[in-house]
This record gives C-alpha cells, structure tokens and sequence, in this order.
C-alpha cells in the first residue's frame, strides 16, 4: 500500500496539473457518481491527507484513496494511457492535460462541507499543515498494550505510516514490533517517522538507509532471508494479523531488535 510520502507527491503532481484550471470533462467510472459533472468548474485545489487525497473542485472534493494497487496518472490531451481503460475509476480533464485514476480503492465525490466524513478520523498528518507531535504521542500512547507497529500503522494515531517506515522505525529505534507502546520511547518514535516521511517526500526512491544502491535502500523491509545491513543476522519476516486494508507484514532482526 502506498505510504504518506507516495501520496504527497501524487497530490504534487494533481496539483500541478490541474489547479487553477476549469475541468473540460469529468467521468467518474464508478456506479454511485457516474452521472455526476464537474465540467466548466475551476480546479481550487489538491492536497494530500496521510495516505487520502482531496480534490477541491467548486463546492465539492473528489475523495480519493489509492490502497493496494490504485494511482493517479497525467497525461498530455489525447497521450496514449499506459493502463487499460477498464481500469480507469476516473478522468479529468482540462485544455492542457488529462487526470486519470487507475484502480482506486476509494473514490467519491461529496460536498466540501462533508469532508471530515472522510478524513475526518485521521490523525495528525506527518507531511501535512496540520502535524502535532504531542497530539500524536498523545494518541499512541493512550493505549500502551498495543504492538509499537500496530500503533504506527493506525491512522487515527498519526496519518502516514505504512508498512515500510512501521518496520524501518522499529529497526533504527532497536524494537521489536510486537514490543507494546507502553515499554517505548514513543515521542523518539514519532519524531523519527516524521524525520523519515520529511526526508523522502520529494525522492523518487524511498531512503531510510542514507544508502541509494540497489538493495541497500531499508534496513529490514522486504529483506528476509537475507543478512541484517547492520550486523549480518537474517532477517526474519512474521505478521501482525489483518486490518480492513491490508496485511501487517513484521520484518526484523532479532539480534538488533529487542
């Protein structure tokens, strides 16, 4: 699933796109909006919330959520897409270009007014106006049996995490995983998710190692079986159960990570 920072820069690209021009067409490909039309309306915004985006249009905001496979594309009027049409959910467009979202996860269009129906639930936001530290801790810590990873996961702790920076927090803060909120330096850990999504918001390839050479780029994630970049133990691989969304897929090193 996408995290925060693939999201931000999705709404970078929308942003760049779109705001500021008048929508030609719209064809929303799903079948509770599919005779709703925008066309003729101006373009106010889009922005990013944790891992959901928000485009402002008129009185409206086309809600979107990319989950496991879902992205939004641009291209130039009339350029050739580079997915199947069947797997548009939406389409946008302006005299200058077209917005296409593929395989959406989430998308609906509701009055601006209502958006905290969507979003409203979420937590500070890690790359977002609205981010607060302690309000963050606040919530994590409120429930200290929970696993440290489950607790970054939750969105309605902080908005952001997914499972890759979950699992590269816990190796560069030494936890396990499944180590409960109450026995963690939790504000160590949120500054260190916020340090992360910062550092990367703006890379085409996700860092958390300092290490840009192939294979070398995180520290645990997606690396089992394979020797810790730290001390050369394998890196072990469990999981957390289930959320609605998705899989809570551990990887760890049990040398490093206590």
């Amino acid at each position: 699933m996408p995290e925060g920072d693939t999201v931000f820069q999705t709404a970078v690209r929308l942003r760049r796109a779109l705001a500021g021009r008048t929508l030609t067409q719209t064809d929303f490909r799903v079948p509770a909006y599919a005779t709703v039309a925008l066309s003729g309306q101006r373009v106010e915004e889009v922005v990013s919330r944790g891992k959901h985006l928000l485009i402002r249009v008129g009185g409206y905001s086309i809600h979107s959520h990319l989950k496991m496979e879902g992205s939004w594309e641009v291209y130039p009027p009339g350029g050739r897409w580079r997915h199947p049409a069947f797997q548009a959910r939406a389409v946008l467009r302006t005299a200058e270009s077209q917005a296409v979202g593929f395989l959406l996860g989430v998308l609906e269009v509701i009055p601006r007014a209502q958006e905290d129906s969507a979003v409203g639930h979420l937590g500070p936001d890690l790359l977002g106006p609205d981010w607060d530290a302690a309000e963050a801790v606040r919530r994590v810590e409120a429930h200290p049996g929970t696993p440290i990873a489950v607790a970054l996961l939750d969105q309605r702790n902080l908005a952001g995490v997914g499972n890759v920076y979950a699992n590269e927090i816990c190796f560069v803060r030494g936890m396990l995983p499944t180590r409960p909120v109450g026995e963690v330096d939790v504000p160590a850990a949120v500054d260190l998710a916020r340090r992360m999504l910062v550092a990367n918001r703006d890379r085409a390839v996700r860092v958390t190692t300092g290490d840009t050479r192939r294979g070398r780029t995180t520290w645990v994630y997606g690396r089992d079986g394979r020797p810790c970049l730290r001390c050369g133990t394998l890196v072990h691989r469990s999981e957390l159960g289930r959320t609605e969304l998705d899989e809570r897929v551990t990887y760890f090193c049990p040398t490093c990570q206590t």
